[in-house]
């Protein structure tokens, strides 16, 4: 930020952020019209029987959900999505994929059904629990490094879960 007001940039935006960038790889992303940060975003996707997570992959954070999404689909099955993978084009690559995309519609859209959306919230959040027990900030520079941090956060939540797993039900 320094650098961009000593160099007399107006705007700190996608475009102008390698001149003065710490981390060239890092983009700025948002969530809403309030909401803005500067780094990557993480996409998982988790086990809906076990909570274990499936694939990780983490982006800069200028890529939408929707867009990450192609990155952890599973092989086959039902994916229960929140309001950021709700277009035309996130359906196309879970169908391309064989999954079929349950995701919960935004308030201006038309086929928008308040039952269908309580159902799969409810489907979905116990799972949420993998998402607020990650870890939300990054400590490396880079994409590479950054993603393999995640994959060992991911490994050793998966231990975590495989001796809850093997208590509940004795594997």
């Amino acid at each position: 930020r320094d650098l961009a007001i000593a160099n007399k940039l107006e705007k700190l935006n996608n475009t102008t952020l390698p001149k003065v960038a710490y981390d060239q790889q890092a983009k700025f992303g948002a969530k809403g019209k309030n909401k803005f940060w500067y780094g990557f975003k993480k996409h998982i996707s988790v086990d809906m029987q076990s909570g274990l997570i499936n694939k990780v992959a983490l982006t800069p954070a200028n890529i939408t959900d929707a867009k990450g999404l192609k990155h952890v689909l599973p092989g086959s099955g039902a994916i229960y999505a929140d309001k950021g993978y709700c277009d035309k084009q996130t359906h196309i690559d879970a169908k391309r994929k064989g999954c079929n995309l349950k995701a919960i519609l935004k308030n201006n859209m038309k086929n928008k059904n308040k039952g269908r959306d309580s159902f799969i919230t409810k489907m979905r959040s116990p799972y949420e629990r993998v998402f607020s027990q990650t870890n939300h900030r990054t400590r490396y520079r880079g994409v590479a490094k950054n993603q393999f941090a995640m994959f060992m956060e991911s490994l050793a939540f998966n231990l975590k879960r495989m001796v809850i797993l093997n208590e509940e039900y004795g594997f």
